[in-house]
């Protein structure tokens, strides 16, 4: 993976360097949405209006709705599409242009039109203090849907190569970003364009007592808990991180013998069926001491 030269960047940065392979190498790349020309809130887009122009790069108007259907035309025109909306909280009014539109328009047409090129990236999760709209993670709404794609990368690595293959993809995808690791998250990534296959999860950590499986921001909290579990247990953890929730990866994931056999016992550390807290966030939130207590539970299954 790691061939040519690389370079120091956290997952925003390495986010730029994606959409600026792909505008440098793709005439009809264009990326759009609510403040994108300068910069974007977290800054993902930051030079590429001047770089590139602002008829390739620009804003939109603050209708959710109305970035994704201009998405789906502009992809079944021919060009390459790259949607942003602002946080993953307020994808909700595009709601009905994803299910509806994109997710079905090959079906709709015997697939004689498309809108493969379409790519929709959104900030997502949780990061201390977001509340109500700036900490959800709906990927779940999108989960049962046929005809996207849904993709959450957990470091810069994976982010550039996986974004890039959403955005090489004949499918239209979602592109959820862990926003809490924009700037804490740092890694040497190859400065030229590469891809990550889709629909494939990478184990983390070989294990042999319980699978762990999670993807995003919450790889690196299990990997925290596989360690205490080894240190204070002394259970082996192996660690999957999904990367695409849909179509996810059944064969390695259901590889173990625990997920074959019905009556292994199956955790699922979630957060609360109540809107997201402010203050409440760490209470709410499945931190470690969640995962890690769940692990003791299955153990003495």
């Amino acid at each position: 993976l790691l061939l040519g030269p690389t370079t120091k960047m956290n997952l925003f940065q390495s986010v730029t360097s994606a959409l600026d392979n792909t505008l440098a190498s793709d005439p009809t790349a264009v990326i759009f949405g609510e403040d994108v020309a300068f910069g974007g809130v977290f800054r993902c887009t930051v030079g590429l209006r001047d770089k590139y122009g602002k008829d390739r790069v620009f804003n939109t108007p603050l209708c959710e709705q109305g970035i994704v259907g201009f998405g789906i035309g502009a992809a079944v025109a021919g060009a390459t599409a790259i949607a942003e909306i602002q946080f993953a909280d307020y994808i909700y009014p595009a709601f009905d242009q994803i299910v509806n539109e994109a997710a079905k328009y090959r079906y709709r047409s015997g697939n004689l039109f498309d809108c493969g090129n379409l790519t929709i990236r959104a900030p997502w999760g949780c990061v201390g203090h977001g509340s109500l709209y700036h900490s959800q993670s709906p990927e779940a709404f999108f989960a049962h849907c046929p005809g996207i794609k849904v993709v959450i990368p957990r470091g810069p690595v994976q982010c550039k190569g996986l974004l890039l293959s959403c955005i090489a993809d004949q499918n239209p995808c979602i592109f959820f970003e862990p926003k809490i690791l924009y700037r804490a998250a740092v890694e040497q990534v190859p400065t030229e364009a590469y891809t990550i296959p889709l629909s494939q999860a990478e184990v983390i950590q070989e294990g042999s007592d319980v699978t762990l499986v999670a993807w995003g921001t919450q790889i690196h909290v299990l990997t925290e808990v596989a360690n205490m579990a080894q240190e204070k247990l002394g259970v082996s953890c192996e660690l999957i991180d999904l990367q695409t929730i849909l179509p996810w990866d059944t064969e390695t994931v259901c590889k173990e013998e625990c997920f074959l056999n019905l009556e292994a016992p199956i955790a699922r550390v979630c957060g609360y069926d109540t809107p997201f807290p402010h203050i409440f966030e760490p209470f709410y939130i499945p931190d470690k001491w969640k995962c890690f207590d769940a692990i003791k539970k299955l153990i003495i299954y």
